[in-house]
């Protein structure tokens, strides 16, 4: 009979935690979908699972490995102290422990967070970025004369929009010095300001390590958006139900796509994806003009995982089932060869 394989799952801790915390009140909650629905699905595979929340206490990763001996970790942590900017570090100390584990590797983390040097690295390999420039902070404020207007100004390395608003659109020098300043001192960050693409926003999302899968396109629609403002995926845009129904905001599978065209997006995804060192599965945010030109956005390795989320919905489309893509992102990290 088949050893039944032994899943551990690494949550994000709210709060400082114990090792045999009860979060089976907060697992009900909309705000732990993800964490739920992925134990539902080890559920459903027949795994011995058990969770971790982890806050500021790495002590109890090690104690947890030592009592439950899992064959595989399987990484749900972006933050750590409620820092984000902690979750390649996490990373780190797994890849230092030896215990295969599930998603992206610590460089493909960090390369990919820091959107400067993501798009340094794209652009040096002819993948198309938006003109772009990073502000340090305490460094002068001045936009450079090639950078044109209209431009987005945003944290250089935040997620899921994290500090993107409609202020962040701007069409002059003293809105953008104003915005600069306002991403610095506010978000205590570097910044990034960046030509505004106009065009679709599409998300396509990748898995695999050696050999790459890539499921069908999703597109975030901007249905009541007046033609002449910026279409941007703002925080709201993404997280906030009101707003996004107010306008008209939908995430839906990408229409009218020509064949070839969605070929070359593939190729240019699986390239980006190996560019940036990206294991386990992503998802990659592009900007389609009318031209049909691909300008890369960002990378999002370890992308959401709630059933109804983009990643989910595109792999369902493909013919692999929630549970199954779980199974199919395990599988993965424990054939992943971390050096």
């Amino acid at each position: 009979m088949k050893k039944k394989l032994k899943v551990l799952v690494l949550f994000d801790g709210t709060g400082p935690t114990k090792i045999d915390q009860d979060l089976s009140k907060e697992m009900k909650t909309e705000d732990w979908k993800t964490e739920a629905n992925v134990m539902a699905a080890l559920g459903a595979l027949g795994y011995t699972a058990e969770h971790l929340a982890i806050f500021d206490d790495l002590d109890l990763v090690r104690q947890k490995l030592e009592n439950f001996a899992p064959d595989v970790l399987f990484n749900l942590v972006e933050q750590f102290k409620s820092n984000p900017g902690f979750d390649q570090n996490i990373v780190s100390l797994l890849e230092m422990q030896g215990v295969p584990f599930t998603g992206c590797g610590a460089t493909g983390l960090t390369l990919c967070k820091h959107k400067g040097i993501s798009k340094k690295i794209l652009s040096y390999h002819r993948i198309h970025v938006p003109n772009f420039v990073v502000i340090s902070r305490g460094q002068r404020i001045a936009r450079p004369k090639q950078l044109k207007f209209p431009i987005l100004v945003k944290p250089v390395k935040e997620e899921a929009s994290y500090g993107i608003s409609q202020a962040s659109f701007v069409e002059t020098d003293e809105e953008f010095r104003e915005r600069v300043a306002f991403i610095q001192e506010k978000h205590d960050a570097d910044a990034i300001a960046e030509e505004y693409i106009a065009g679709r926003e599409l998300y396509v999302s990748l898995m695999g390590n050696l050999r790459l899968s890539v499921f069908p396109i999703r597109e975030l629609i901007f249905r009541e958006v007046p033609p002449d403002e910026p279409k941007i995926a703002t925080y709201r845009a993404k997280w906030d139900e009101e707003y996004r129904k107010r306008w008209g905001l939908q995430n839906q599978f990408a229409k009218g796509l020509d064949p070839a065209l969605v070929a070359h997006i593939e190729q240019t995804c699986k390239r980006i994806y190996r560019l940036l060192t990206i294991d386990g599965y992503a998802r990659i945010d592009l900007r389609l003009t009318p031209a049909n030109e691909v300008y890369f956005i960002e990378a999002n390795p370890n992308p959401h995982l709630a059933e109804d989320e983009d990643f989910a919905l595109s792999a369902d489309k493909a013919g692999l089932p929630y549970p199954q893509l779980i199974d199919r992102i395990i599988r993965h990290g424990m054939k992943t060869v971390r050096d």
